[in-house]
């Protein structure tokens, strides 16, 4: 038996970062260089709670928030979960509540497109990015162009039947889920045995601790949100940045242990990011690689992002 991650490792503050829209993050360090974390589904900040002391120590002021609709933050008023809805909360957040001019920003799941869309929404704004296992740019005659396949594999099809359901079959699937323990249980099986992770990364105490956020049958329904958004069920508050190139430096590193993300990630990437250092595959490593190989995250942001230090 593991020790379980403590809930309370670091405070919590919250702002109105937009009208109706309040954000709870973590906040370390403040003073220096400023580094966005941002999480994705099925995980809310506390998938950073390896990260967030070795970063500070690192120089770095670290901000980890919880996206619309996770963890501690509200629930949208405008009903919106998407990647601009997010990208310009973390704006507001990083720029007008924090006095942030620029910054860096780390993530992977649905907080890389979220920061793709950040850095592309605001020109100068986001400095780098390190991304891992992440959403990508719809670049689709790109890929093809580049000799990359884009035709889901047989694996991905059946690895993907969350997607759809949360994406199409929303109320039916919150109807089944109807009680605390079902909810986190279905949560649950993202960190094991549907093999998003490396096996054995995530003991039962982890996985009780990043759970927990997911009991409130509110908040499960607004994070699918993200993925209504994504095939069209859910009006978008605006279109996304994501049908272009990114030219912010980018960091890549990639999870090969995970079931759900496209083999030809790293390809992808290539292809995607004008200024590119990677990818670099990252051995007993899935989709959560801030959790799974923290120590190495943390090292490849501390040098990547070094030189803006001074």
């Amino acid at each position: 038996m593991g020790q379980a991650p403590d809930p309370d490792a670091f405070d919590v503050e919250r702002a109105e970062v937009r009208p109706g829209v309040s954000i709870a993050f973590v906040r370390a360090g403040a003073g220096g260089y400023p580094l966005l974390l941002v999480h994705g589904w099925p995980e809310t900040k506390r998938i950073w709670w390896r990260n967030i002391a070795p970063l500070t120590d690192a120089g770095f002021e670290v901000i980890a928030p919880d996206l619309r609709g996770f963890g501690d933050s509200g629930l949208a008023p405008d009903g919106f979960y998407d990647l601009a809805a997010h990208a310009r909360d973390m704006h507001a957040l990083m720029r007008d509540v924090l006095g942030h001019e620029r910054c860096a920003a780390a993530g992977g799941d649905i907080g890389g497109g979220v920061i793709q869309d950040l850095g592309l929404r605001f020109d100068g704004f986001l400095e780098r990015q390190v991304l891992f296992n992440s959403i990508l740019p719809l670049l689709g005659e790109a890929y093809e162009a580049a000799g990359i396949p884009i035709a889901p594999t047989r694996e991905l099809r059946m690895a993907a039947d969350y997607f759809i359901r949360q994406g199409r079959e929303a109320d039916a699937l919150a109807a089944e889920l109807d009680s605390p323990e079902r909810r986190r249980r279905y949560v649950g099986e993202f960190y094991g045995h549907r093999f998003w992770a490396s096996p054995g990364s995530f003991s039962r105490e982890a996985v009780e601790f990043m759970t927990e956020p997911f009991a409130d049958a509110e908040r499960l329904r607004a994070g699918w949100g993200n993925y209504e958004s994504g095939l069209g069920t859910r009006p978008l508050s605006e279109a996304p940045r994501f049908f272009e190139h990114s030219a912010v430096p980018t960091l890549v590193l990639y999870g090969p242990d995970d079931h759900v993300m496209w083999r030809e990630f790293p390809r992808m990437c290539e292809v995607a990011f004008s200024e590119l250092v990677g990818p670099f595959v990252v051995p007993r490593a899935g989709h959560f690689l801030q959790w799974e190989r923290a120590h190495l995250l943390n090292k490849a942001i501390e040098y990547f992002l070094r030189d803006l230090q001074g």
